[in-house]
This record gives structure tokens, sequence and C-alpha cells, in this order.
């Protein structure tokens, strides 16, 4: 039975995609068939790369890698490749000042917030800054409002007829205790942990480490009041006092918004600097002068001339009248300039210097050179 009926030998079965070992004669032993997904990942499967010597000029020993031809893949490679140079800040120290703010706020390295810009300042130096983070330390609510006094003040010494030969040894006699205070506060830091306590809310977080405001506010005062004429003078205080305050506010809100000038000074700043500097020059000339009449030593009397070689010279005219404006339009041209020139001494920066000491000192000769070329 097993003779006549042999049970055939098992058939070859040979796979749609035979691989070169399937493909040899010699094996003939069975094997399962190879599905489309084992064949695609098989060939899908890369050799080895062999590297090559570069010094080879042969192109068949070379062998080129695989590279894709994105152009994302090709920016993204050029951006990793591109080292940035070391910055300046990782040079500074790492250790921990102990506040809430940056490593590089540290007193050893005070000129670093003069180098950013002297508002903002860096959130936790100050105490009274946490707890009042709006009202102190983003709008500075009280130290504006006492910028803002110093204004008021002036003009009510004015309206009593008071003179500013009068004014220089208060500001004196104010200067001198609080740059002192200021010098102690650095040297004895316990008495300087004491200062902050008391006076924070007046301070910016520039501060800390560097010298008050108050004291470049009197410096300039005194300067604009103690060398230039009395309507100089007391112009040079209202724009130190409302343009500068102006400035910041509106700088602040809206200064994102607008081109920037240089850094921590934008358009919107600057113009606002501009509007108030004309309308405090309109109301200064145009109605405290007239109501109170205490107009003696002022350069600015209503009348602005042009200059004799521009009248004669240039324009040929003999009568002095024909180069003269008077009234509202005299009053509105000093405005306007007074306008440019707070805006202009609000942006420009002089070797860093305080900007309660460059206003007023700035403005007041601005107006000075003004009047005496048109007064």
């Amino acid at each position: 039975m097993s003779q006549k009926y042999q049970v055939p030998a098992t058939p070859r079965v040979t796979s749609p995609s035979p691989t070169p070992t399937e493909s040899s004669e010699s094996r003939d032993t069975y094997f399962a068939p190879i599905t489309r997904s084992a064949t695609a990942r098989k060939n899908h499967s890369q050799d080895p790369i062999t590297e090559e010597n570069e010094s080879s000029d042969s192109s068949v020993e070379k062998r080129a890698r695989t590279r894709s031809r994105s152009p994302k893949t090709a920016a993204r490679l050029a951006h990793v490749s591109i080292q940035s140079p070391p910055s300046s800040s990782a040079k500074r120290p790492s250790s921990s000042n102990g506040h809430l703010s940056p490593s590089s706020a540290a007193p050893s390295l005070s000129s670093y917030w003069r180098d950013l810009s002297r508002s903002p300042s860096p959130l936790g130096l100050i105490p009274i800054h946490r707890h009042w983070r709006s009202i102190i330390h983003r709008h500075e609510i009280p130290r504006k409002v006492l910028h803002v006094s110093i204004g008021f003040v002036t003009l009510h010494l004015y309206a009593r007829g008071t003179s500013p030969a009068m004014i220089h040894p208060w500001l004196l006699g104010a200067l001198i205790p609080i740059a002192s205070t200021d010098y102690l506060r650095h040297t004895f830091p316990g008495f300087n942990r004491l200062y902050i306590r008391v006076l924070g809310a007046l301070m910016r977080e520039s501060e800390v480490d560097g010298w008050n405001g108050v004291i470049w506010y009197l410096l300039g005062a005194w300067t604009v009041l103690y060398f230039f004429p009395k309507d100089v003078g007391v112009m040079g205080v209202l724009l130190l006092s409302w343009c500068d305050t102006a400035a910041s506010t509106f700088g602040r809100l809206y200064g994102r918004y607008t081109p920037r000038i240089r850094r921590g000074k934008s358009l919107a700043g600057s113009a606002a600097a501009a509007m108030v500097g004309a309308l405090t020059a309109g109301f200064f000339w145009g109605w405290m002068v007239p109501r109170y009449r205490f107009d003696e030593g002022f350069m600015f009397r209503g009348t602005l001339t042009l200059p004799a070689i521009v009248r004669e010279g240039l324009l040929g005219w003999t009568a002095e009248s024909q180069g003269s404006v008077a009234g509202w339009v005299a009053l509105g041209i000093v405005g306007l300039w007074s306008g440019f020139v707070a805006s202009a001494s609000e942006v420009v920066d002089i070797f860093g210097w305080d900007d309660n000491l460059t206003i007023p000192v700035l403005s007041g000769l601005g107006l000075w050179g003004f009047f005496k070329a048109f007064g």
C-alpha cells in the first residue's frame, strides 16, 4: 500500500520577491511566503556606510551620504552650525544676591541697569515694591506725585513774588544733607536697609546701589534758577516737573505701539513731553505773568524780533516793526519752541547723567539762546 500510493514530496514555494539567498539553487528547503510589508521593511533598510579617506581624489572611492534637500532642513542645519558669540552676561557672577531680582543686580554691577534703562527696574530689591507692584513699582505713583508737586510749589512761590535769590539757600540747604545721607547709606549696609524701608516708595530699584534721584533734582533746579534769568529758570523747573512725568507716563502706556527713539525712550513719551511743554509755556507766559506782574528780569516780554543781521542784511528791512511779532502769535511761537526743547532734553543722553539734572539745564540753555536771538 505504501509503495503503490507514495506521498508526494513537499513542493518548494517561491516568494514573489525572492531574496538573493532564496534564489540560490543549492537551497531546496521550504520557506514560508514573504509578505509585502516584510519585503518593504527589508528594502528600506540601509546598509552601513563605510567612511572613506577624505584625502582620496577618486570619485569611485568616495560615497556621498544621503542628505535631505528640503530648504527647511538646510536652514535648520545652518542655524545649528552657527555658533553665537558669548554674551557679556555670561561673564557676570552667578551667585545669588539674596533678592528676588537676577544676580546681575548685585551692587558690584551698578552700571548694568544704567546701560539698560533707568525705568522700569527689577522687582525685589525694595520690599514695598513687591506688595504694591502696580502702584509703586510699575506706575511709580508716589514718585510722580512728588515730581509734579514741585511745579505747583514753584508757581506758588512765583505768585507770592519770591525772588530766585531767596530760593538758592533753601535748595542748597536741602541738597547737602540729602547727599550726605545718601553717601552714608552706601557706606553702611544696615543704614541702607533702614533707608530703603522708610523711603522705598519714592525710590526706583536702580537707586538701591546708586545715587538718589532727589539729589539730581535739587541740583538741576538750583543750577537753572541760579545761572539763568527768572522766567527761564522758572520754566526750566516747570518743564522738569511736568514734561518728564508726562513722558514717563505716556511712554509706559503707549510706548510699545510707537517707534523707539533710543533705549528707554519712545515716540509716545517724546510727543507727550512736547505737548505738555507747549501748554506749560502758554500757561506761564500767557496767564501767570499777566495776572501777577512779577516780570522783573524777564527775557520774554510778549514780543519776538528778528536779529538785526537777518532783518537788515538779508531782508533789507529798515524798520524794526517789520521783523517783529507780538501777542498770541509770539506766545504760540514760544510755546512751540518750549515744547521742542522739553522733548529734546528729555530724549538726549549726556554721559549717562540723570535726566533730573539734564532736563532743566538743557531746557534753560535752549530757551536762553532762543530769547537771546529773538527776544
